[in-house]
């Protein structure tokens, strides 16, 4: 499909990150197949990581289309940008719409991101997971990479005043080892198993973070930090 909308976009987001001085730690990013489908399965912990994780992927080659919720596609200023990159809308009135919209992008060769704890997690540990990203891998034959995205918080999350000050802050952004989950394998197990290698990750990415956890409102309490403590 043509991208005539993503490139420029690109552009302005760099020059955001470039104005905030992020300090970037992308790995893995050798996870990503370089032609076939995929599915980014990332936790998600500010309203920055769909466009901080696409940045990520970029040198792997990939544009990343991620789905998200109809409000957004509902947006005048948003809402064309987000067609225009191919973004997939999600009306949770009407998934099945968008369900196939992404396997059919995943079987043309797509990159889809999944946020699959459903929102931002404002305790900064992994919620429960939703079933569209297992589900999805499973009808589509492609990989799920596990994604751990974090200090993006510290810029813009739920519930905090957005700080975009120039303070350098450290983001990291980790993708994991493809994983396959065959058809009429048992979901529960799968998304249970998806979950746990999410946690592992996000506790390995916070263990090399360069910055204190303690005391921070942007740090779960588990770290010293001062985040509501988890719902579930």
């Amino acid at each position: 499909m043509a991208d005539l909308v993503y490139p420029p976009v690109i552009l302005v987001i760099k020059s955001l990150w470039k104005y905030l001085g992020l300090q970037f730690d992308f790995q893995g990013e050798e996870n990503i197949p370089r032609k076939d489908g995929a599915i980014l399965a990332i936790n998600h912990v500010s309203y920055l990581d769909f466009a901080i994780t696409g940045t990520a992927a970029l040198p792997a080659g990939r544009y990343v289309r991620f789905m998200a919720k109809k409000e957004v596609f509902n947006n005048k200023l948003a809402g064309p940008l987000m067609r225009g990159m191919h973004h997939i809308n999600v009306d949770r009135e009407n998934g099945a719409a968008s369900f196939v919209a992404a396997l059919r992008a995943l079987k043309s060769g797509e990159i889809i991101g999944i946020f699959p704890e459903g929102t931002v997690s404002t305790s900064f540990e992994i919620k429960g997971l939703k079933s569209g990203a297992v589900r999805l891998a499973m009808g589509a034959g492609v990989p799920v990479i596990p994604t751990i995205i974090w200090g993006s918080q510290r810029i813009w999350t739920k519930g905090v005043k957005r700080n975009l000050r120039r303070e350098n802050i450290p983001v990291t952004v980790v993708f994991g080892e493809p994983i396959f989950y065959k058809k009429g394998e048992d979901l529960e197990a799968a998304e249970a198993h998806l979950r746990q290698l999410l946690i592992d990750m996000l506790h390995h990415v916070q263990e090399s973070y360069p910055d204190s956890h303690v005391g921070e409102r942007w740090a779960p309490t588990r770290l010293g930090g001062t985040a509501p403590a988890p719902l579930n």
